[in-house]
């Protein structure tokens, strides 16, 4: 009988154990096999910078680095000027319909973005043509208490949708986001909850961007593009991104 229960034990361990394995996460910046059989690719491999580039730009720019498995953006202070050598940066590739993840960290008092569906124009900076997911550091960047009911706060759709629940951690600290672009539904995800919900090209869309500042900047700017350029922003602060992962749905 010891011997059948002991039998048994080891039994149970070694379930317990082979579950526990099929359970474990894979390390940043890298893909699980079921990712990789649902159709996930990653944009950044955490070691080069392979397949990103500056907006409006043939090269990487100097003002970013590819460091501890991140892409760093090197905070300079100079706000919205970025670097001399910065600027935004974007993946040299157009999505339409697709699942976007990433992680971000900020340092204090820091402030950048996601794009998604941007455009490449002359003489123009990208926020002119795309839409932004907030990427903040809400406990000490003033544009926390700027907008409306939140909505520059970290995981906003910016100046137009705050993220409800607000639920972004502080600076120095890992966030996960998912942004779900399909046939103009566009999800935004932050630390695994759903925060916000918009439809483009409706009426509704059509409204909210009438009675924002996004017209007198560009006339246009509600008719977003069905396609375009994923990026992330210089805004002068420290920024990592790490993560990134994308699945087509087109």
């Amino acid at each position: 009988m010891k011997k059948i229960c002991s039998l048994l034990m080891v039994g149970m361990l070694f379930l317990a154990f082979s579950f526990q394995s099929c359970q474990e996460k894979v390390g940043p910046n890298q893909l699980s096999k079921e990712e990789i059989n649902s159709g996930w690719k990653l944009l950044f491999d955490g070691k080069t910078a392979t397949g990103w580039r500056g907006y409006n730009k043939t090269e990487f720019p100097k003002g970013w680095e590819v460091i501890d498995g991140t892409l760093h953006c090197i905070g300079t202070g100079t706000g919205e000027a970025g670097a001399e050598n910065g600027g935004d940066i974007l993946y040299d590739q157009k999505f339409k319909n697709f699942d976007l993840k990433a992680d971000w960290k900020i340092s204090k008092g820091g402030n950048s973005g996601i794009f998604l569906l941007g455009q490449e124009v002359a003489g123009w900076p990208i926020w002119k043509t795309a839409l932004e997911m907030q990427v903040l550091d809400n406990a000490n960047h003033p544009d926390a208490m700027l907008g409306k009911d939140g909505n520059r706060q970290a995981g906003s759709l910016y100046d137009l949708i705050p993220a409800k629940p607000q639920n972004a951690k502080p600076f120095g600290e890992w966030n996960s986001v998912e942004i779900i672009c399909f046939k103009g539904t566009v999800v935004y995800k932050q630390n695994g909850e759903k925060v916000l919900e918009f439809h483009l090209w409706t009426d509704d869309w059509k409204n909210l961007v009438k009675d924002s500042k996004f017209p007198e900047l560009n006339p246009n700017w509600a008719d977003v593009a069905k396609e375009g350029f994923i990026a992330f922003q210089d805004h002068g602060d420290d920024v990592w991104f790490r993560n990134v992962k994308i699945k087509v749905m087109d």
